[in-house]
């Protein structure tokens, strides 16, 4: 091995994955993919580009760490280009709706007959069966399925849409896992397989724990999970903080801390997480009233003296950027692309003693890697004579 940058120990480097996707779900699975070492090729039609190109800082932190080759799988010739390159990839990831793929020929019946080690992930709205797996959808229409508008995350029951896409984002985490366990899979046992994810799922799969908890209780703000004291509050200078005094110790910690300017708990009513709980509207109205009364650096110097569960809470980027906790760990690097323009992106949010370089191909431009990866299919099934067999797929300067 070389050093930090090197992939050479994972599992997934080197293992080929064509990526058909587009937008968000797939390309974010196979980024994760591509990070811990995967040879992802964005397979991209030249005349209709993945639209997130538009989108510039996203596009290139979605894209990383792979190469485009340029097909329209329209055409005959760029299918048995397509075709041919299966037979030299691991996986194949899609995200068109069910049926898509095999109406231009290339199902996974077709995938596995070119090679039946061939694990192919079909990225959906609502799987691949079932009476909604025809409908179209998109992240919202998910999360509305899944349960997570059934849980109410504070005393005023309100539930509201996160501002992140987070019924895309789990369905890109459970492909990224799933992927990675079917591949291990062909290694110990030689033949692929067919991987359904359905985003609407993989939402439920985070929500329906919570859900279901509630499910016999009258009011949903009765519920356990939603409490007075672990919630974000207000400061004398409209700064946010998170306190979760989940603990009885923390809770404790904290009223001393205050003494008087904390009357209310100084009769130890609130000490027991069950009576905190009961109380919560109660509790709640103390500590709005007790923040509100001292300024964010005042709170930060106490709670941080008291080594309480508390945080800031950031309100835009920059805020989040300039931490420095995500300074000291190298969270963000400003990346160039071929144009010389920078974008801050995040590393892989896990560290590996053995070493990981998340940022070690920038995002491609279409078909930038098309002859390359030609040669590589030439050499792979001709030895080392011409690809010229292979230098039909159309290009974009060709459209």
């Amino acid at each position: 091995m070389n050093g930090a940058n090197d992939t050479e120990w994972s599992f997934l480097h080197g293992k080929r994955v064509l990526d058909l996707s587009r937008l968000l779900p797939g390309p974010f699975a196979t980024t994760l993919l591509a990070d811990l070492g995967a040879d992802v090729i964005k397979v991209e039609d030249p005349s209709r580009p993945d639209p997130t190109r538009e989108t510039g800082g996203r596009m290139a932190s979605l894209n990383r760490n792979k190469r485009s080759i340029a097909l329209d799988l329209r055409i005959e010739t760029d299918r048995e280009t397509f075709l041919r390159l299966v037979e030299t990839a691991d996986a194949v990831v899609e995200g068109f709706r069910p049926q898509v793929l095999a109406s231009m020929g290339l199902g996974y019946d077709i995938l596995r007959k070119m090679n039946p080690r061939i694990v192919l992930c079909s990225i959906s709205g609502y799987g691949q069966s079932g009476p909604y797996a025809d409908k179209p959808g998109h992240e919202l229409n998910f999360l509305g399925l899944s349960g997570f508008f059934a849980v109410p995350g504070g005393l005023d029951g309100t539930v509201t849409r996160p501002g992140i896409r987070a019924g895309d984002m789990v369905g890109s985490m459970y492909a990224a896992l799933s992927i990675a366990v079917a591949l291990a899979s062909v290694d110990k046992h030689g033949h692929g397989q067919h991987i359904d994810v359905s985003l609407a799922e993989a939402a439920t799969a985070w929500c329906a724990p919570f859900a279901l908890m509630i499910r016999d209780i009258g009011n949903p703000t009765d519920s356990p999970t939603i409490q007075g004291d672990n919630d974000i509050f207000e400061t004398s200078d409209g700064r946010l903080l998170s306190l979760a005094t989940f603990e009885d110790k923390f809770w404790i910690e904290f009223r001393t801390a205050l003494g008087d300017k904390f009357p209310t708990s100084s009769a130890e009513r609130f000490d027991q997480r069950w009576r905190r709980t009961l109380h919560k509207a109660e509790v709640r109205k103390i500590l709005v009233a007790t923040f509100a009364a001292q300024t964010y650096g005042w709170w930060s110097d106490l709670l941080t003296t008291i080594n309480a569960p508390w945080a800031p809470v950031f309100t835009d980027a920059d805020q989040l950027m300039s931490d420095p906790h995500v300074v000291a760990r190298e969270l963000f690097s400003e990346i160039s692309d071929d144009d010389g323009e920078t974008w801050p992106q995040m590393r892989f949010p896990a560290q590996f003693s053995l070493g990981l370089n998340t940022f070690r191909l920038p995002m491609p431009q279409v078909g930038e890697h098309t002859e390359a990866i030609l040669g590589e299919l030439a050499t792979a099934m001709h030895g080392e004579n011409s690809y010229s067999d292979f230098t039909s797929p159309s290009k974009p300067e060709d459209q």
